[in-house]
């Protein structure tokens, strides 16, 4: 029997279901080896941006499927909304059974003050000029993509893996500012308002760190991105710790059994139909 790591809080963000970049597998292994109390969704789950009907795989499907499993076994969802999923905007502030929907969110976390939002407001690019960054967001998934065809060539010649995105990211040095200055802003204003940790999306860069001015200090966390990290963010026992899918050596989780073999059609239904046992 398979026994689950039991966390308060998981955050996972930026898995951009139904690109090219998207890796659902590695996010349901990492679904299937966890028990959270609430599972908190931090913006850019489903790329509606760039979603295209022809590529939506049974591994991306599964993924909602088991989300709304977790909800349908008590656990909390907390659904916040990020730009590339920035329709749901239309439905913030409403709830259904154990899923809700919001923009932002604090919570009180063992008598600490914890902010939660995806990240985006504090994109100039995307507040100004929306064609440009989905324009951006196209070519990053052609980059993407042409990095699969690199990895898979690295994968035959057994050699490493190589993030294409992630190296010409951390060269250049204007990206390397505005992630500095996503930062200075996000913690900036969590100290401004007292809160002790400030939670974020967005910038698919895994990080904790303390900042502080001379009003104060706050923690900044970010949960990084299922498409070049696999990360997440976990609390438990008045800590918060990066999950680095990379580093776990026992990946003993694999994507459910029951839904292996499921049609892509069946798959919809299980999603869309209430479990009368789990509901009753």
């Amino acid at each position: 029997m398979k026994i689950k790591r039991k966390i308060e809080i998981a955050v996972i963000s930026d898995v951009h279901l139904g690109t090219y970049g998207c890796h659902a597998k590695q996010l349901l292994t990492y679904l299937n080896s966890i028990s959270p109390r609430k599972l908190i969704l931090n913006g850019d789950i489903i790329d509606i941006w760039q979603f295209n009907k022809r590529y939506f795989p049974k591994s991306h499907m599964r993924v909602i499927k088991k989300i709304m499993d977790m909800a349908a076994d008590g656990v909390e969802i907390i659904y916040i909304t990020g730009n590339h999923d920035e329709m749901l905007r239309k439905f913030s502030d409403t709830s259904i059974g154990n899923i809700s929907i919001v923009d932002k969110i604090v919570l009180d976390l063992d008598g600490k003050k914890a902010w939660f939002f995806h990240g985006d407001v504090f994109d100039v690019s995307i507040q100004n000029a929306k064609w440009l960054a989905k324009l951006g967001g196209y070519g990053y998934d052609l980059l993407i993509l042409l990095n699969r065809f690199i990895n898979w060539w690295l994968e035959r010649l057994g050699k490493e893996r190589y993030s294409l995105s992630k190296r010409i990211k951390n060269s250049v040095k204007g990206a390397i500012k505005y992630i500095n200055d996503f930062e200075q802003v996000a913690t900036d204003l969590a100290i401004e308002n007292e809160y002790d940790y400030v939670i974020c999306g967005h910038i698919h860069q895994p990080k904790m760190l303390i900042k502080e001015n001379k009003y104060g200090q706050t923690t900044y966390l970010n949960s990084g991105d299922w498409v070049e990290n696999f990360t997440a963010l976990e609390y438990q026992f008045k800590r918060w710790k990066i999950y680095n899918y990379n580093h776990d050596k026992l990946r003993a989780f694999y994507a459910d059994e029951d839904v292996k073999d499921m049609e892509v059609k069946d798959l919809i239904a299980a999603i869309t139909i209430v479990n009368q046992k789990k509901s009753s």
